[in-house]
């Protein structure tokens, strides 16, 4: 059996390394976040709050923006609040685009995930960890995405009530929009689909099996929920290619994504549906 070296994480502090080395990685290597096909905007842009944004990216395919705060060590209270007011500064300057709240740090702390369930869906936001491995080949620089925006929670639950297409209409009529849409076009591929609403999701179904979840966000987008099976690695190459947003889980994925992306493009809820199926099925 081939041996496979040990690495080992070490400080980028004691690396010789500091946050503007850090910073200076993100900024000419957008892409290696994880976060699809980004191009830099600025870096140390001032705000109106008097502070410095680290970095601001965004998709050229839907000119989605990322307001990213750079930290070494663990997230901290001042940061994670700095992150969040960076984006709502820029989000304000820039009211019709879909944005995003990026904190990169060494070490992501229980305490970020308390803030973010406080906050309750009310921020996108993405926690990326920054590690520098030390291996037999010398120090590579790796990113890792451990929260990548807020969810909302699942159905555990449907409550009392009656859930349907007019309960939908006054919760999110661009969710609703969305699933009908995709629904239309799944269930020409798939005769016996169904359209199903309830109190948190719409779900598109197949002989019982769940194909894809639509859940409320907020802002302009929706977030998708659907298993992947064993096609994980299709799945991700093509969000990736479609510049799409998503959280890969062992059995599914969540897709966030821009509802005007999703109603231009509809096909590719289709396409990702095929995948799910074909993957039911084999």
């Amino acid at each position: 059996m081939e041996t496979i070296p040990i690495s080992e994480t070490v400080e980028i502090k004691d690396a010789g390394l500091d946050e503007s080395w850090l910073q200076q990685q993100v900024w000419e290597n957008p892409n290696r976040l994880g976060l699809g096909d980004l191009e830099g905007v600025t870096k140390e842009k001032a705000v109106s709050s008097g502070g410095k944004l680290d970095i601001l990216l965004k998709n050229p395919n839907d000119d989605s923006m990322y307001e990213v705060e750079i930290m070494l060590g663990e997230t901290d209270p001042g940061h994670i609040i700095r992150t969040i007011e960076y984006w709502d500064l820029v989000k304000r300057r820039w009211p019709q685009r879909q944005h995003y709240a990026v904190l990169i740090a060494e070490r992501i702390t229980k305490r970020f995930f308390n803030v973010i369930q406080i906050l309750s869906g009310s921020v996108p936001i993405i926690a990326i960890q920054a590690n520098v491995i030390k291996g037999p080949g010398g120090l590579s620089l790796h990113f890792t995405k451990i929260l990548d925006v807020y969810e909302e929670q699942e159905d555990e639950t449907e409550g009392d009530g009656t859930y349907d297409e007019k309960y939908w209409e006054e919760r999110s009529l661009q969710t609703l929009a969305i699933a009908k849409k995709a629904f239309q076009l799944i269930h020409e591929e798939y005769q016996d689909t169904s359209l199903g609403f309830n109190k948190y999701s719409i779900t598109i179904t197949k002989g019982g099996y769940n194909l894809v979840s639509f859940h409320k966000r907020s802002g302009e987008s929706v977030l998708l929920n659907m298993r992947h099976g064993g096609k994980m690695q299709d799945f991700q190459e093509y969000l990736d290619s479609a510049g799409i947003i998503y959280t890969m889980k062992p059995k599914s994925v969540k897709i966030v994504a821009l509802c005007k992306k999703l109603e231009d493009e509809t096909n590719i809820i289709l396409d990702l549906v095929k995948m799910n199926y074909e993957w039911w099925v084999s």
